[in-house]
């Protein structure tokens, strides 16, 4: 990896989105990327000791059994390894301010290479925990992030885009779901399975996973229209538009879409629309009601330090003014 820090250097200066990226690994504004591997720690603290005879052999460390906290480390390599991957650019919307051609060729070979070596280290990593139940799902996680760059929300160059077939806000959920709730469900779900779990635990931790995925995603929409210093973030597939999209005819949304094509000068106009429609007020609800269903996913769990970590963390990822 010091490698591929040291040839990144040839991109500064060109607008390649794999160095974007690169700052976002560190720190993304708000919180640190690398936390979806400690939601797994923690759900696997909080679950405790294996109820099974066959694990009183294992030593647990800090009350997180070795393959559990492998398992975290496996999960942020994936996620890491996507979100290198798609800071492949087409090479022929390329535009001259962009940076020369060679450069931003250069710079989607390493995001392939590095992405594809982070994704094999993981997969070596998988297959070292020794459950082939595990390898499935996590395995299914690698593809519905795949599945996820082949959507209605992505045109051939991967940028946002809405078609006429989206049915609004229940394909926004599947979207999230496949582009990061997939993963952080079934690596909590996961967790359980490798401590040998009861299945209420392991649903629950699913169900934990998933819903603080739509939550933090919906927070992240949200701030993007309510936070002036985060407006550049504002996205045509974000769930406001599509709520919108669903609250007003469809000329409105037409008239949306022109301002929307003409570029970041209209961007206040376009926040203010959809303001005005109601349709971020009905996200803070949905946000609400998405990150209850994750705290109250806990009940299972005896109270502890890791579960109270967990409500809190869930509260400050889903936090919008």
């Amino acid at each position: 990896m010091s490698n591929v820090a040291l040839h990144m250097r040839k991109l500064v200066g060109t607008k390649h989105p794999l160095l974007k990226t690169a700052r976002g690994m560190v720190f993304d504004g708000n919180h640190n990327l690398q936390m979806k591997g400690l939601f797994v720690m923690l759900i696997s603290k909080a679950a405790g000791p294996s109820p099974q005879d066959d694990f009183a052999h294992e030593e647990m460390v800090s009350g997180v059994y070795p393959n559990q906290r492998s398992l975290a480390e496996i999960m942020e390599i994936i996620h890491t390894s996507y979100l290198i991957h798609k800071g492949v650019v087409n090479l022929d919307s390329v535009l001259p301010e962009d940076g020369p051609i060679s450069d931003m060729e250069f710079g989607n070979k390493m995001a392939v290479l590095s992405g594809d070596y982070l994704l094999a280290s993981a997969c070596r990593g998988l297959a070292k925990l020794g459950n082939p139940k595990v390898v499935e799902e996590v395995a299914s996680c690698i593809a519905d992030m795949m599945t996820a760059e082949f959507t209605n929300f992505t045109d051939p160059d991967g940028k946002d885009t809405i078609s006429q077939t989206c049915q609004g806000f229940s394909d926004w959920l599947t979207q999230t779901y496949f582009s990061f709730g997939s993963l952080l469900a079934k690596s909590c779900q996961s967790a359980m399975r490798l401590a040998g779990h009861s299945d209420q635990f392991k649903n629950m931790a699913f169900t934990f996973g998933e819903n603080v995925s739509y939550a933090e995603q919906l927070a992240k929409d949200i701030k993007s229209f309510t936070n002036y210093d985060e407006s550049s973030g504002l996205s045509l597939t974000s769930a406001p538009v599509l709520l919108y999209r669903e609250r007003v005819p469809a000329q409105e949304y037409e008239n949306l879409e022109k301002l929307w094509q003409q570029g970041p000068a209209n961007y206040q106009k376009i926040v203010s629309l959809i303001s005005k429609s109601g349709a971020i007020s009905q996200c803070k609800e949905l946000l609400a009601q998405y990150r209850d269903k994750a705290i109250s996913s806990l009940e299972c769990y005896s109270d502890s330090e890791a579960k109270s970590a967990l409500v809190n963390m869930v509260t400050a990822v889903s936090y919008v003014r």
